[in-house]
């Protein structure tokens, strides 16, 4: 496949679909050119549209040329090699496997997160959330705590600077803005330095006006 080959990344709503902001984020990070297809989840347009993208029916699905990738990790890992010159993982081997391992504990873990606090960018929420659900936080809180502990002189994020490990957990921080879920300083920090990405600022503008054009729609 050619290297000028412009990609497709095939998302659902920036309001609701975390697992396409995960690769969405990485990659308008660093400035790689993308063709951007949006489908608005759980409706006829999205069941009628997915299949012409993704052949397990969900979002989201990274397209160059005859390629398909349909996991978001593996759009991550292959953006990477691809596109990054694998500035998407830390230099330092150590931290680069660190880094890995956190981001595969995301990419697998933390279900009671996942299922009762949803992402919705603009929710607002102080309602408690559930033991089970604190339980993840004080998890993702330590791995966090642990990474900044480590990398902080490096930059303001897990290992540093900007990895997929950010990109990973990004959907977290939203969550635990959501859901104003208490969390201490040095995860408040980290939360700040991702809210800061002008990448996630644009990814928050436009959740906002896909919900603006849906009130205005009823």
């Amino acid at each position: 496949m050619s290297d000028t080959v412009r990609p497709t990344l095939v998302i659902g709503n920036k309001n609701y679909s975390s697992w396409s902001l995960r690769p969405w984020l990485l990659l308008r990070h660093h400035g790689v050119d993308f063709d951007e297809v949006r489908l608005p989840l759980d409706t006829p347009e999205f069941y009628a549209t997915i299949g012409n993208y993704s052949p397990t029916g969900r979002v989201p699905v990274l397209r160059a040329g005859d390629l398909v990738i349909w996991d978001s990790l593996a759009i991550l890992e292959y953006s990477n090699e691809r596109w990054l010159d694998g500035a998407g993982w830390p230099r330092d081997i150590a931290a680069r496997a660190l880094a890995r391992a956190v981001s595969a504990e995301m990419h697998s873990g933390f279900q009671n997160l996942r299922t009762q606090c949803p992402m919705d960018c603009v929710k607002r929420s102080t309602a408690p959330v559930s033991a089970e659900v604190l339980r993840d936080i004080e998890r993702i809180g330590a791995l966090w705590r642990d990474c900044r502990a480590k990398y902080a002189a490096g930059g303001p994020f897990l290992f540093g600077g900007f990895s997929i490990a950010d990109a990973m957990y990004a959907p977290v921080a939203l969550r635990i803005v959501s859901y104003a879920i208490p969390v201490g300083p040095v995860e408040r920090g980290y939360i700040d330095a991702l809210l800061a990405l002008p990448a996630l600022r644009e990814w928050l503008s436009d959740a906002d006006a896909e919900q603006r054009a849906k009130r205005e729609s009823r």
